[in-house]
């Protein structure tokens, strides 16, 4: 652990006394010195507000020696988009189980979405939640439904439910495929995601729905990515038509276009 370390070296680099940063975070200074000296371990909160305040992960905080970052990820800190490209922020995910200690999926109903930002690790917001299983899925992965709203993604429907599997390691995304992302300000999103060349600090998530723009997200406004693994719905999806292979070309067209404007836009940046 390089927590009491990492904290002296990140507080120097900006050079800042403890009694200014033990201010900033609304801490007394003998309770940062101790995290410093290593003679005090911080709660869960305080973990979280000082990771924020040094834009690091908690597990880069945690776990690796910042001293042995090269200039390029100091830089990447320095101005606040440090990437969390493998999604190890330090978090727990909450399961509920059966009585035979079976994990059940959580189905989050849309009354409750607005809150899944802040309780999704809530045991008390998860256990009031319905739950149901699905035989033919793995037991060894865990699974959560989601509620989908709007006509972004045909031929999801409005209402409909979509299950995903917790991704673990974001690296593992598959450009081209859907998945729901929740990200701190636009809370549950269900879209196609696209990893882009040259942009390792952001996805971009586009809809089936080509009358909707593509739009990037940075990674680390994500809290979390689950993989689409099927959808429940109230209504059958429409029969494919000419029309919708048209919908499809506009959309693939869409896309290049996007990613066109978006490499000639960091290449600028890079001059």
């Amino acid at each position: 652990m390089f927590f009491a370390s990492n904290l002296k070296l990140l507080r120097k680099r900006r050079k800042w006394s403890q009694e200014e940063v033990a201010q900033k975070l609304n801490l007394t200074r003998s309770s940062y010195s101790g995290y410093e000296n290593g003679v005090a371990e911080p709660g869960i909160e305080n973990l979280i507000a000082l990771s924020t305040f040094y834009k690091v992960t908690l597990d880069d905080l945690l776990k690796r020696d910042l001293n042995d970052l090269n200039d390029n990820e100091w830089g990447a800190i320095d101005q606040g988009v440090h990437v969390d490209a493998k999604g190890q922020k330090l978090r727990v995910l909450t399961a509920m189980v059966n009585e035979q200690n079976e994990e059940l999926i959580e189905m989050i109903p849309a009354k409750a979405s607005a809150g899944y930002t802040s309780g999704y690790a809530d045991p008390d917001y998860l256990k009031v939640l319905p739950t149901f299983q699905l035989p033919f899925l793995s037991k060894n992965k865990k699974y959560r439904s989601f509620p989908i709203a709007g006509d972004s993604m045909p031929p999801v429907s409005d209402g409909s439910y979509v299950v995903g599997e917790f991704l673990q390691n974001w690296e593992q995304i598959k450009s081209g495929t859907p998945y729901i992302v929740v990200t701190k300000d636009d809370g549950i999103v269900f879209k196609i995601v696209n990893k882009l060349e040259g942009l390792s600090d952001q996805i971009q998530l586009c809809s089936t729905n080509p009358l909707y723009a593509p739009y990037l997200v940075n990674i680390n406004d994500v809290i979390e990515i689950w993989k689409f693994v099927n959808y429940i719905a109230k209504e059958l999806p429409e029969t494919k038509t000419a029309e919708s292979d048209l919908s499809k070309s506009i959309r693939g067209l869409q896309k290049e276009v996007h990613d066109l404007k978006t490499y000639i836009n960091h290449k600028n940046y890079l001059v």
